[in-house]
């Protein structure tokens, strides 16, 4: 029996030495130490010892024990410790390696200008109105002074859901709703998407930009408006900008204007950009027509107003040079990069 409980500690110790794993640690204290196990399996035969013989090999069980659990101890910690280390270098950073480039997201050159043209309108008292982009024909056109059979709709052509329903072919619409729901003092410009059926070119889209513009108030003139497009501009494009009034005519303005700003090239002097100008047209305004006044419940011998409105395309062309309108909405990297 000496010679059983001497074999089964060697037998423990070298299973134990190539052991690597927690688990199998467990399954090798469970073969030799458990209920079951071969040193449990030895002392159950201690029985048909002499009295002289127990003593001894019980002394010596309780030593093979006592050697098995302390090696058993010594490798879980070995094991836990292995584990450890093994789980900070899965885990660990080199502060060597150069750090992963994160591409970070620009403003559209629409968006950096429309929100300097907001700013400088709030700057002013203005606030800021938004409107539905598929609305009634009445909101559209009708309540502007445009009659179903007048000739100005021709050249806003636009995408008609159903007869009366249609995409907004400028943000004018908003205007309407305003002062439907609003009493005066209005200030507000309403910027958005706008559609006509124009064919894509350097200069058309059928959808592109507008930030229209409406003051109602009492005493309000020709020259508040002046004045107002005036500081848009220099806010724009610098103190030396200028801005000219050329008569025009517009359904819902009376009187109307045609506003042009002095060309960046030549300052004025004429070229072949402002063909020879030295201005180029940039939007058209006027003082608010009577008949849209009153057709939206606001007393015209009391209230006067102007309106204006201006493409946002148009006028980041002109803030930065750019030929082609199509180069804004093509999403080329390479171009939006620049801005």
């Amino acid at each position: 029996m000496k010679q059983q409980l001497e074999k089964i500690e060697a037998s423990a110790k070298e299973e134990l030495s190539s052991c690597s794993e927690i688990k199998a640690l467990e399954a090798l204290r469970i073969k030799y130490l458990g209920k079951k196990g071969e040193l449990t399996a030895i002392l159950k035969q201690m029985g048909g010892l002499t009295a002289e013989e127990r003593p001894v090999i019980g002394q010596l069980a309780n030593k093979v024990r006592a050697d098995i659990e302390e090696a058993l101890a010594e490798k879980l910690s070995s094991l836990k410790a292995n584990q450890q280390q093994a789980k900070i270098a899965a885990e660990s950073i080199d502060i060597t390696l150069p750090g992963k480039h994160c591409g970070l997201g620009k403003l559209h050159p629409l968006s950096i200008v429309e929100n300097e043209v907001k700013d400088i309108f709030m700057g002013m008292g203005f606030d800021i109105a938004d409107g539905p982009e598929v609305d009634y024909d009445y909101y559209v056109f009708e309540a502007l002074n445009l009659p179903p059979d007048h000739p100005a709709r021709d050249t806003q052509d636009t995408f008609y859901i159903s007869d009366k329903v249609l995409l907004r072919t400028q943000t004018s619409s908003v205007q309407v709703h305003v002062m439907e729901t609003q009493k005066p003092p209005i200030r507000i410009i309403s910027p958005g998407r706008v559609y006509r059926s124009d064919a894509v070119d350097a200069t058309h889209s059928p959808l592109f930009h507008q930030i229209e513009g409406l003051v109602v108030d009492k005493g309000i003139k020709m020259s508040d408006l002046k004045g107002t497009l005036e500081m848009l501009m220099k806010k724009l494009y610098g103190n030396d900008c200028k801005i000219r009034l050329r008569p025009h005519h517009f359904p819902f303005t009376e009187p109307s204007c045609e506003v042009d700003v002095m060309c960046f090239n030549c300052g004025g002097k004429g070229c072949s950009m402002c063909k020879g100008e030295g201005y180029i047209e940039l939007l058209g305004a006027g003082m608010v027509h009577p008949k849209v006044l009153e057709g939206c419940g606001i007393d015209s011998t009391v209230y006067s107003g102007f309106a204006f409105g201006l493409g946002l395309e148009r006028i980041v062309m002109r803030r930065y040079g750019i030929s082609d309108m199509r180069l804004l909405y093509e999403n080329d990297l390479r171009f939006l990069n620049q801005f």
